[in-house]
C-alpha cells in the first residue's frame, strides 16, 4: 500500500494532450493502459501522479519531450529509479512530465579513456561490472539498482569515499538536455560552469543523457561486515563512534541499528532478527585491514565476514533492497558524535527503545569527504563527521505515519549534534535546498539554472529556483 505524497487531485489533461503520439507509445496519460506501471517510483511509498510519463530511448527523444511540453506549458522532471522520489512528488505533479530514463541504461568502459560511459537511466550493477572486466572500480554506492544519474550528481557516498571522495568528483562529463530543448556537453572546459552546478545540483538544469566518470585501479578490497545482537549496541558503537573520526582514509564504513522482519527471502542468520553491523571496506593490505578493525573484533562479533574479496562483490555488500521498496525515512548531518550523541542513539534505537524503525544507520564521513576536490563540482565535499538515516518500510498509512516519526523522532534526538546542512541523497523528505549547498554558492546557482532553463521547465527533487530580472528567486 502506498502512502500518497502528491496531494494534487487534478492533472493537466488538456496540456498533456499535445504529447500523445510522442515516442511510438511510450508516452502514458492518466488513464492509458501502460500510465500506471510507469508512474511507481523505486519507493513504493510515494504515489507519483503526474500528467504524463515518457520513457525516451534516446537523447533526441528527450529533446523532443522537452521541447513539446515546454510548448504546452507543462514542467519536467527527469527520473531514473525514483529512489529519492518523496521531495519531488511533495511539490505536486499535475503539470509535471516525468521523463523516466530507465529506456537509456547501457554502461561502456573505455579502458583507454580511463572512464565509464553511461546513458542517464543505468543502474550500478551494469557499470560496477564493465569495469571490473578490465580490473577496474568505479565509485558505486551501497545498493546495485540505484540510478547513477541521481546518485553521482547529488554527491554520491560509497565504499571508497573517505580515500576517493564523493562520486560527483569522479563525473568528467556530462550531456544534457537544457530547458529549450537542446543537447548540450558540459565538461572542465565545455559549459564549465554547468558541469560545476550539475555536480550536485542534478535534475534542476536539464535532463542528463549521459555521463562519463573516471575508474580506479581498484581489482580488490578487504571488505565485510560484522555483526553483533542488538544487546551489545553501547559498547560497539562506542568503540566505534570513538575510532570512526580519525580512522585512516583508506577505511570507509556504516554502522546500523537493524531490527529485521522475519521475511522468508532473508537469510537465516538475519532473518527476525534484532542486530548491529558494522559494513564497509579499507583500500590496502589484509594486514592493515586487521589493525584497523582490531578494537572492534575484540568486542567479539558474532559474525565476521572482513576479508579480501572482488571490487565487484561490494556493490552487494551493504544489503539493500532490490527491485523496489516502500519506505519512509529522516536524516541529518553531524557536525560531531560525542558520548551524548551515543546515548541519544541508543534511547532511540538500542534494544529498548519503542521503534517502527527497520534500520537507524551512521555512514563514516571525514577523510577525502571532508577535503575540497580541485575541480569538483557545486558538492565536492560533506562538511561532517557522520550523517544520520532512519528508515522503516510501510505497508499502510498508519505504518506510515508511525515509520515517519519515528525517523524525525531519531533525527530531533540527534539534533545537537547536527551542523545544519542536508545531505540531498539521503534528504527523503522536502527541504531547503540552501542547506544543501550553502549560501555562498546559492546566487551563483540560482543564475546558472535561470540560463539553462529561463522559463523553468525543469523540476528536481530538491529544487534551486530561478532568479526574476530584480535578483529575486522565483521557481
Amino acid at each position: 500500500m502506498t502512502i500518497e505524497l502528491d496531494t494534487q487531485s487534478r492533472t493537466s489533461l488538456p496540456r498533456a494532450h499535445a504529447l500523445r503520439g510522442l515516442l511510438d507509445g511510450r508516452l502514458h496519460l492518466p488513464g492509458d493502459a501502460g500510465y500506471d506501471g510507469a508512474r511507481v517510483a523505486w519507493n513504493f511509498a510515494v504515489d507519483q501522479r503526474p500528467a504524463a510519463v515518457a520513457l525516451p530511448r534516446t537523447a533526441a527523444e528527450v529533446a523532443t519531450v522537452v521541447r513539446v511540453a515546454a510548448d504546452a506549458g507543462l514542467r519536467v522532471a527527469p527520473q531514473s529509479t525514483g529512489h529519492n522520489a518523496g521531495p519531488l512528488a511533495a511539490q505536486g505533479l499535475d503539470d509535471v512530465v516525468i521523463v523516466r530514463m530507465s529506456e537509456m541504461a547501457t554502461a561502456i568502459a573505455d579502458p583507454v579513456r580511463g572512464i565509464v560511459r553511461v546513458e542517464g537511466g543505468a543502474i550500478w550493477e551494469p557499470a560496477v561490472d564493465a569495469a571490473a572486466v578490465h580490473g577496474k572500480a568505479v565509485l558505486h554506492g551501497s545498493s546495485p539498482d540505484v540510478g547513477i544519474a541521481g546518485y553521482s550528481l547529488g554527491g554520491g557516498i560509497g565504499w571508497y569515499a573517505r580515500k576517493l571522495g564523493l562520486a560527483a568528483n569522479s563525473v568528467t562529463a556530462v550531456e544534457i538536455v537544457i530547458g529549450d530543448g537542446t543537447l548540450v556537453r558540459a565538461d572542465a572546459t565545455t559549459n564549465a560552469e554547468l558541469f560545476w552546478a550539475v555536480r550536485g545540483g542534478g535534475g534542476n538544469f536539464g535532463v542528463v543523457t549521459a555521463l562519463e566518470f573516471a575508474m580506479f585501479d581498484i581489482e580488490s578490497a578487504y571488505a565485510g561486515m560484522l555483526i553483533w545482537d542488538l544487546a551489545r549496541i553501547e559498547p560497539v558503537l562506542r568503540e566505534w563512534a570513538a575510532w570512526a573520526p580519525t580512522a585512516p582514509d583508506e577505511v570507509t564504513t556504516a554502522f546500523r541499528a537493524m531490527r529485521l522482519p522475519p521475511l522468508p527471502e532473508l537469510p537465516d542468520f538475519l532473518r527476525g532478527r534484532e542486530l548491529v553491523v558494522i559494513d564497509g571496506a579499507v583500500l590496502g593490505s589484509d594486514e592493515q585491514g586487521a589493525e584497523l578493525l582490531a578494537g572492534l573484533r575484540a568486542l567479539q562479533p558474532e559474525i565476521d565476514t572482513f576479508g579480501r574479496v572482488p571490487a565487484k562483490a561490494l556493490v552487494r555488500l551493504h544489503m539493500d533492497p532490490e527491485g523496489g521498496a516502500p519506505a519512509l525515512s529522516d536524516s541529518a548531518m553531524l557536525g560531531s558524535f560525542p558520548d551524548a550523541a551515543v546515548d541519544a542513539f541508543l534511547a532511540e534505537a538500542g534494544p529498548d527503545a519503542r521503534t517502527s524503525l527497520l534500520m537507524a544507520e551512521l555512514r563514516q564521513l571525514g577523510g577525502a569527504l571532508s577535503r575540497p576536490h580541485d575541480g569538483g563540482g557545486v558538492v565536492d565535499r560533506l562538511d561532517a563527521q557522520f550523517v544520520s538515516f532512519g528508515a522503516g518500510m510501510v505497508m499502510s498509512p498508519e505504518m506510515g505515519a508511525q515509520v515517519h516519526a519515528d525517523a524525525v523522532r531519531l533525527t530531533q534526538a540527534l539534533a545537537p549534534f547536527a551542523n545544519g546542512r542536508q545531505y540531498g541523497n539521503f534528504a527523503e523528505n522536502p527541504v531547503d535546498a540552501r542547506a544543501i549547498y550553502g549560501d555562498d554558492v546559492w546566487t551563483q546557482l540560482t543564475g546558472i539554472r535561470s540560463a539553462v532553463d529561463p522559463h523553468g521547465v525543469f523540476l528536481a527533487n530538491h529544487a534551486i529556483p530561478r532568479l526574476f530580472e530584480d535578483g529575486s528567486p522565483t521557481a
